[in-house]
Order: C-alpha cells, then sequence, then structure tokens
C-alpha cells in the first residue's frame, strides 16, 4: 500500500500553520507570570500602539453610533416603538460595535506595525541572534507586545462606547426628533452592567488575537522585504477573520448565560 503524498493533502500546510499560531498564544499565555518582564518594552508599545490608533478610533466611533442609532430610530419609528431606541442603539454600540471597531483598528494599525517590526528584525537575523544567545523571543519580544494590545484594546474599547454613544444620542434626539428622557430611560431599563464588562472582554479577548496572531506573522515571513509585506497583509486579513468568528461564539455564550431583559 503506497505512503499518502503531501499533495494528498492540500490543507496540511493551513493545519500546520493553525496549530503553530495555537501554540505562540500557549506560549505567550505560559510566559505572561515570567520574570523578568520586559516593563519598558512593554510601555513603549503601548504608547506607540495608542498613539497610532487613538485619533482613528474616536474619528471612526462618531459616525458608527450615529449610522446605528440612525438606523435603528427609523426601523422603530416604523414599528411604533421609538421608546426603545435609546436600549437598542446603546446596547448594540457597547456589546458589538465598539469592540469590533476597537480590534479593527488596533489589528489594522497596532498589529499590522508589530508584524512588520518583529518581520524586518526576522529577516536581519536578529531573531536568530537572540535564540543562539539564549534569549526567548517570545518573552522578550512577544510577551510585551500582546500585552500592550490589549490593554489599549481595552481603554480604547471603553472611549469608543462613550463616543458612540454621545453620538447616537445626538444623531437620534437632535435629527431625528426623540425624545432624550425617553432615550436614557429606556437605555437605564434594559442595560445592566454585565453589558459593559462583555464588551470588555471581548476588547481584550481580540487585542490578544491581534497581537498574537501579528506577532506570529512577524517571526514567520517569507523572504525578502516582500515577504515582510505579505506577511502584513496576511497577519491583518487573518485577524479580522478571527475577530469575526471569536465575537459571535462570545457573543452566543454570553445570551445563553445572560437572557435578554424584559421592560
Amino acid at each position: 500500500m503506497s505512503t499518502p503524498t503531501r499533495a494528498a493533502f492540500p490543507g496540511a500546510g493551513a493545519l500546520r500553520e493553525t496549530g503553530r499560531l495555537f501554540a505562540l498564544g500557549l506560549d505567550v499565555l505560559r510566559l505572561l507570570p515570567k520574570r523578568p518582564f520586559q516593563f519598558r518594552e512593554f510601555v513603549q508599545q503601548c504608547w506607540f500602539i495608542a498613539g497610532v490608533t487613538i485619533l482613528p478610533t474616536a474619528l471612526v466611533a462618531i459616525p458608527f453610533g450615529a449610522v446605528i442609532a440612525l438606523q435603528l430610530g427609523s426601523l422603530t419609528e416604523q414599528l411604533g416603538a421609538q421608546a426603545f431606541t435609546g436600549a437598542a442603539s446603546v446596547l448594540a454600540i457597547i456589546q458589538q460595535a465598539s469592540p469590533i471597531v476597537t480590534a479593527l483598528l488596533i489589528s489594522g494599525a497596532g498589529g499590522s506595525a508589530i508584524c512588520a517590526d518583529l518581520g524586518s528584525r526576522k529577516i536581519r537575523d536578529e531573531i536568530d541572534a537572540m535564540e543562539v544567545l539564549g534569549v526567548s523571543p517570545v518573552q522578550r519580544l512577544v510577551v510585551p507586545r500582546v500585552l500592550a494590545a490589549m490593554l489599549v484594546a481595552v481603554l480604547l474599547n471603553g472611549m469608543v462606547s462613550v463616543v458612540g454613544v454621545l453620538g447616537g444620542y445626538f444623531f437620534n434626539v437632535i435629527m431625528q426628533g426623540g425624545t432624550p428622557g425617553a432615550y436614557m430611560a429606556s437605555f437605564g431599563a434594559l442595560a445592566r452592567l454585565s453589558d459593559v464588562w462583555v464588551g470588555e472582554f471581548k476588547a481584550l479577548v481580540f487585542g490578544f488575537i491581534a497581537g498574537v496572531v501579528a506577532s506570529y506573522r512577524g517571526l514567520n515571513p517569507p523572504p525578502g522585504p516582500k515577504g515582510v509585506g505579505e506577511a502584513v497583509n496576511q497577519s491583518v486579513v487573518v485577524t479580522f477573520l478571527l475577530l469575526f468568528a471569536v465575537n459571535f461564539i462570545v457573543t452566543l455564550l454570553y445570551l445563553q448565560i445572560f437572557p435578554a431583559q424584559r421592560m
């Protein structure tokens, strides 16, 4: 009986890459409590990621909240349920829109920079030199960057939630003639503190995914400078796919554990 060749398993390469990606994520979790912790590198990465993402995130949050408020306001008006506009729009922003917007910008701006930095180090043989000297590249370079992406994602998610809610309130009350009291009353009646926590938890997980994927592609780029550019594109695309899949899973579990309230 002939032995199966590699050509018989076209998905073997993808499975191998997936396994290595998960292995890197587990290594990051394992090395988190290990000392010494690269605190200076962590602070630098936090400052850099926040610097390249805070302004785009704030600018994107305003139209995102406005679109959600306008769409839901129009729908609730057709159904004769204008009193529920505030609850629907605010919960949609806090639970869904805010973590996704934050994670996409963290991945597109911060993650791409992380991937390009590690990829350039790899093609200059700096990563190999660190391994020869007995220094773990994961602990020295990857862990601070992943932690920085997680922290900045959580902080930016709070900012996006506030900006999005204020934008939705403004457009619903000013442009659609909604009642400020009804907008806030419906939000207070249906929203729970757990809705805020699930949004922050999503941002934390999404930041971890963005940091791990960007670091993995940066440590394993195709040869040459062109390969680094390809690795950056791949990291952004893979992160986007994982974010939407994980968002669906987390949302499904949350709705099973905390069913929607009734007024």
